[in-house]
């Protein structure tokens, strides 16, 4: 059974100018066609509009956990320290949490993730291999303290998010339940006509050995993807530059001997270039960072490393700090290097012995045998042929991702160029292994009676991400055009007649088809035609159906109007017909 809504009762303002606050079009369509407020920076209330759309997509994920055999739960948002404690997590999303205290001053969170909270409760309730496989979801309100909310409610402060785990007795089912929330993420995103990439993604605070992204392509997204030849595809903490082969040990000593060579007040790459008629990409670049380690009673130790790069590339901060996580990446101030007197800014390069000092890193451009101009340290002086693996040491351990990824570098698994595009992560898989079960002390009984740690794999989706994204994707000069799946209503009937009967006549069929299970708007208000037509543009349902003047003249059969928005085309239809018409037009629509 369908609802019929009047839009003289419905809770809700249409502003016919763009909000300030609003930074990209679907942020300004969602709050000029009432669906929501923003009360402050990155927090939004959800008018009726907006919860209708909202439970839409709810529900569609819901149906697909369920048919993968996830059931759901409720967990509170407002969570006790003590369990963040024992996974270190308290300390390590750094400033990213909301922390308070109660009256009691006992220390508490706003949940940005409940990882902690569903291994208790297995713990708690399960003990027997019988019990296992499990697969657990809630649909909550998270909160996270960005530092920059944008795109509305595509990257906001609070927000409700589908977060569903899975536990399992050994890695090979693991994998299994993995795949099964995988293919229910493809079907889910293929039901709300949201296109995607899967990319390959670093797991970062949430840790794990397996870790995808579900990215939809945007200009507005401020995620960066790239995608090979091949079709592999990740994001750009992920992705890998194919580097030059690592020379042997006989190739690096047949090279050209180091040599110094004075650079007078020679500070930056430009200069020491110029000064030596030679390329940017044969300089390389040093580049100081600090990192905060959040660490126990809310200490924080600070430590500035160095990371080596070539001279005509740029650092990625989202790479470097992937690579840093847990601890906060900042730039260095000068109040940073007086705890590090070797690093003499403008002359700093790669030193064995400072090293022992200073944590030096290299991009995974610099390789073995690779020759460089460089700092010496000392003032006023660089290097030639400063060589990598002899005048030097590069650790795996210290080769990072760190480079700006361009359009043409060659991807790492040798199929060709890298293409780069941009998208918003809408969902998220980890396998997250035992990192939570160890940490939690999760014992359960194998069918040989001995105790097994169950290995668990986390897999989130932002619901009003999605919503967000769905009214960015979806919209045209007239306002929002909302795929069937989630439209507040498929059908908005606008009377523009002052006849009774024609408001009668209007009235009855969204009543029929309500009994057909379609949802309908129904605008019978006391308002001119223009803003009527101008709020049934903006609140976006598929189908609108216009009972005007046709419908009164008694000695003819009346005639609506029929407007697709999805296509923008317009017909007339003989009220005899209108009924199977609209429900023909319904089926078509995507």
């Amino acid at each position: 059974m369908g609802k019929v809504t009047l839009l003289s009762k419905l809770f809700t303002r249409t502003l016919r100018n763009d909000p300030t606050e609003a930074d990209v079009e679907g942020h300004k369509l969602l709050l000029r066609a009432g669906y929501a407020r923003q009360i402050s920076s990155g927090i939004f209330a959800w008018l009726p509009l907006g919860l209708m759309v909202c439970k839409k997509i709810e529900e569609i994920i819901r149906e697909e956990m369920h048919a993968i055999g996830c059931q759901e739960l409720h967990f509170p948002a407002l969570l006790p320290r003590e369990p963040y404690e024992i996974t270190n997590r308290w300390t390590e999303y750094g400033h990213e949490i909301f922390r308070l205290k109660d009256r009691r001053q006992k220390d508490y969170l706003l949940a940005p993730t409940h990882e902690e909270m569903f291994t208790l409760i297995v713990k708690d309730l399960l003990n027997s291999y019988k019990d296992l496989p499990v697969s657990l979801f809630q649909i909550q309100i998270k909160y996270r303290d960005e530092m920059r909310p944008r795109a509305g409610v595509i990257r906001s402060r609070e927000f409700v998010m589908k977060d569903a785990y899975s536990f399992d007795l050994s890695d090979e089912e693991q994998i299994k339940s993995y795949f099964a929330q995988r293919g229910a993420y493809e079907k889910i995103f293929t039901r709300l006509k949201l296109p995607y990439r899967i990319v390959k993604a670093v797991s970062g605070a949430m840790g794990g050995s397996m870790s995808e992204e579900f990215l939809s392509p945007t200009p507005v997204g401020e995620d960066t993807f790239v995608v090979a030849p091949s079709g592999y595809a990740a994001n750009v903490e992920a992705a890998v530059i194919l580097s030059r082969q690592d020379l042997t040990v006989e190739e690096i000593d047949s090279l050209p001997s180091s040599e110094l060579v004075d650079t007078p007040n020679l500070k930056t790459i430009e200069e020491v270039s110029e000064f030596l008629s030679v390329p940017y990409e044969k300089l390389l670049k040093s580049v100081y960072l600090t990192l905060e380690h959040n660490e126990n009673e809310g200490k924080v130790r600070v430590e500035v490393v160095v990371i080596c790069i070539p001279g005509d590339r740029e650092l990625d901060m989202k790479r470097v700090e992937a690579f840093f996580a847990p601890a906060t990446v900042r730039i260095t101030t000068p109040e940073d290097l007086k705890s590090y007197p070797e690093l003499v800014p403008g002359f700093v390069g790669p030193s064995d012995e400072i090293g022992k000092k200073v944590r030096y890193f290299f991009d995974t451009l610099v390789y073995l045998g690779s020759s460089w101009i460089a700092g010496t340290n000392a003032v006023d002086s660089h290097v030639l042929n400063l060589t990598a693996g002899r005048d030097f040491q590069v650790e795996d351990s210290r080769r990072i991702g760190a480079v700006c990824i361009k359009e043409g570098d060659l991807a790492g698994d040798g199929s060709g160029a890298f293409k780069i595009q941009r998208g918003v992560e809408i969902g998220h898989i980890f396998a997250l292994g035992r990192k939570y079960t160890e940490a939690m002390d999760v014992k359960i009984l194998d069918e040989n009676g001995r105790t097994v740690v169950p290995t668990m794999g986390s897999y989130g989706i932002g619901v009003t991400r999605l919503l967000g994204l769905l009214a960015e994707n979806y919209h045209d000069e007239d306002g929002l055009v909302w795929p069937k799946a989630v439209a507040p209503a498929i059908v908005h009937v606008v009377v523009v007649s002052k006849d009774e009967s024609v408001q009668k006549e209007a009235l009855d069929f969204a009543s029929r088809l309500a009994d057909k299970g379609v949802d309908v708007f129904v605008d019978e208000r006391k308002a001119s035609p223009g803003v009527k037509f101008k709020d049934a543009g903006l609140l976006g349902c598929p189908l609108i159906v216009v009972f005007g003047r046709g419908f009164e003249n008694a000695d003819v059969e009346g005639q609506a109007e029929i407007q697709i928005r999805q296509t923008s085309s317009k017909r007339s239809v003989l009220a005899s017909v209108l009924l199977d018409e609209v429900l023909a037009d319904i089926e078509d629509l995507r």
